[in-house]
């Protein structure tokens, strides 16, 4: 299916929905002149975009299934983090807020920051800050990323999180909001549909932590790179990040183990802000 046909399929599919074009693009989180390029062929869709606008209209999953198959023919892509900027970071917070309202599993290696769901506010807003975005962008962006936080309470969800002990004592805000850090990630493990495991640096490791990934519902993969944020959905592709995803999980801290962890190093920072 190239990209005319498949415009002109997702046109036929919006309009035998019975739906405007208007609201498929809002539940799809994109402008309605994107969707409007995107089924006229003027706009080739990433995987991302035809699973929200198929989702907005409503098929059913074998229908939803069948053309994301045909999208999988590109089966990875890229974005440039200057576009990302260009189009807004706020935007993309939200249209992955969308994606992540659709999934029922999440599976996050993080080897080099909080992952994001988890973050605190305080650590939300040292990390954005970095992005020379200007104040008002600045505060609508944590809003839209705590606002993305909402699903971790949503009990369909299955979430998991393997998180390498560098990154917990990596110093992103001052030792006594990376002790609340800590505090936030103890309470939420807490949770039952949530899994947090920690990769110690004591442990004999096989593999090597290259790269933060997310894998939702075994059949996407997000990656973020220096340069640009990579999305992989070829199953053979996919495939392999969850052997490494799973690899590590076996060699990680969970469940009470993980959260003495996490306390220790909440301790060591609230030893060093008494002393400071």
């Amino acid at each position: 299916m190239n990209r005319g046909e498949l415009g002109a399929a997702l046109r036929a599919l919006r309009l035998a929905s019975g739906k405007e074009a208007k609201a498929v693009a809002r539940s799809a989180v994109m402008s309605a002149s994107k969707l409007s390029k995107i089924e006229t062929a003027k706009v080739a869709p990433s995987t991302v975009d035809v699973e929200r606008i198929l989702a907005a209209i409503g098929v059913s999953d074998a229908v939803k299934e069948e053309y994301l198959e045909a999208v999988r023919a590109a089966a990875t892509e890229a974005t440039a983090w200057r576009l990302i900027r260009r189009m807004g970071v706020h935007k993309a917070q939200q249209q992955t807020r969308a994606l992540e309202a659709q999934m029922a599993l999440l599976r996050l290696f993080q080897p080099a920051l909080i992952p994001g769901l988890l973050q605190t506010p305080e650590y939300i807003r040292a990390i954005l800050a970095r992005h020379d975005l200007g104040d008002e962008v600045l505060t609508r962006t944590i809003g839209a990323r705590l606002e993305r936080q909402q699903a971790l309470y949503d009990s369909a969800k299955e979430l998991q999180f393997i998180i390498t002990e560098p990154v917990l004592r990596w110093r992103i805000v001052t030792a006594s909001r990376m002790a609340e850090q800590m505090d936030r990630i103890v309470s939420l493990s807490r949770l039952p549909h949530i899994d947090v495991r920690i990769v110690p640096l004591s442990a004999r490791q096989h593999d090597i932590a290259n790269h933060a990934f997310v894998i939702r519902d075994d059949r996407t993969v997000t990656v973020e790179t220096t340069h640009a944020e990579i999305v992989v959905t070829d199953p053979r592709d996919v495939s392999l990040y969850v052997r490494k995803f799973e690899g590590f999980a076996t060699m990680a801290l969970s469940g009470n183990g993980a959260r003495a962890m996490l306390e220790e190093i909440r301790d060591e920072f609230l030893r060093e802000q008494e002393t400071g």
